[in-house]
C-alpha cells in the first residue's frame, strides 16, 4: 500500500464518513476501504473497478452510502451525494437551504439506484 493510500486509511478511522466521487472510488478501493461492499465510479471506470478490485461488489448506479464510507458516479451524482450527506449529518433545513442556495433541484427520495447513465451496465 502506497503511502497515499495508508494517510486515506489512516483518516478513515477518526472520520465520520469518507466520501469520493467519480473516479475517487480507485484510492478509497486501494486502501482497502470498499473490501466486500457495494461501490460506485463513473460509468466509463465501472469494467476496471471492478477488474482491478474483486473484492468490490461494483454497481452502476448514481452514488451508494454505507454509513461509513459513500461513492458517487459522476459529478451531479456527487452533488446528489454530498447533499444526501448534509441531510444526514446535519438535517433536512440546511440541506434544502444549500440546494436553493445553488439552485440545484434535489429531493431527499432522489433516484440513487437508477443507472449511472441510460443503458449502463449494471
Amino acid at each position: 500500500m502506497s503511502c497515499r493510500h495508508r494517510l486515506i486509511s489512516r483518516a478513515a478511522r477518526t472520520s465520520r464518513v469518507v466520501a469520493s466521487n467519480c473516479t475517487g472510488s480507485f484510492p478509497l478501493a486501494f486502501a482497502g476501504l470498499l473490501d466486500g461492499l457495494p461501490a460506485t465510479t463513473h460509468w466509463e471506470d465501472l469494467h476496471d473497478l471492478r477488474a482491478r478490485f474483486p473484492n468490490v461488489n461494483v454497481v452502476g448506479v448514481r452514488w451508494v452510502d454505507h454509513g461509513h464510507v459513500a461513492t458517487s458516479a459522476g459529478i451531479s451524482a456527487g452533488i446528489d451525494l454530498a447533499l444526501h450527506l448534509v441531510w444526514k449529518l446535519h438535517g433536512g433545513e440546511l440541506t434544502l437551504a444549500t440546494a436553493r442556495q445553488m439552485d440545484y433541484r434535489w429531493t431527499r427520495e432522489g433516484d440513487n439506484r437508477a443507472p449511472a447513465r441510460p443503458g449502463a451496465e449494471l
